[in-house]
């Protein structure tokens, strides 16, 4: 008897050893588990969250179709390069790809960016649209005729006065959901979240069309 107590006080603290082994193995893999989804959720997010941690915040709120819709038609009867300034996942730049336009999208997410390449090639316009990641206070717009701006207030009237800085008397400018502080729109459609504003440059900013000057004929 003496010698099987002493036999099972062996094995009793190697099978408790072996139990707590376990649990410390499965314990370690639901550390690395939650960790690595941590990890995760924090690389997807960050691009997400960190616009809002900027002086000015432009955060990414799709664009509706009512949106798409009106700006299209501020767009009517226009030709030449677009962009599209905070461009989020395409939708603008798709929806004018498939009217004509060359279009572009500046956009400061990673994600947003590599998301719009790919619905462009599922679209079928992938060869009319090109997406940047940059930040928009870095770009020069003067070679793009038409401009499409989703911003905020905070950010208006430095946008304002960087694209008249920039853009050609020909170029026509598309605010949606707020106005630009100074100038006066040319065209107003939408209502609510959906309204848009189109300004004429050659009209914000005073431009004249020189007209040549004919001297008469003289007869010698």
């Amino acid at each position: 008897p003496a010698a099987m107590s002493q036999a099972l006080a062996k094995e009793i603290p190697q099978e408790e050893g072996e139990g707590g082994s376990r649990r410390s193995s499965w314990g370690l893999l639901v550390t690395a588990g939650v960790g690595g989804t941590l990890v995760a959720l924090y690389a997807v997010a960050t691009p997400f969250v960190t616009p809002a941690l900027r002086k000015v915040c432009l955060p990414f709120v799709p664009a509706t179709a009512a949106q798409i819709q009106n700006v299209m038609k501020m767009l009517e009867n226009r030709s030449g390069s677009l962009v599209d300034i905070g461009s989020g996942d395409g939708r603008i730049v798709i929806a004018a790809a498939k009217k004509g336009f060359q279009a572009v999208g500046y956009e400061l997410n990673p994600w947003l960016v590599w998301y719009s390449r790919y619905r462009a090639w599922r679209a079928g316009v992938h060869q009319k649209t090109k997406f940047y990641i940059s930040d928009l206070w870095k770009v020069s717009f003067s070679h793009y005729k038409n401009v499409v701006v989703f911003g905020v207030p905070q950010m208006m009237p430095q946008l304002e006065k960087k694209l008249e800085e920039e853009l050609e008397c020909n170029a026509r400018i598309i605010a949606c959901r707020f106005p630009f502080p100074c100038w006066i729109p040319d065209q107003t459609t939408g209502e609510g979240i959906d309204t848009v504003w189109a300004y004429d440059l050659k009209h914000s900013r005073g431009c004249e069309t020189k007209s040549l000057k004919i001297t008469p004929e003289t007869e010698s």
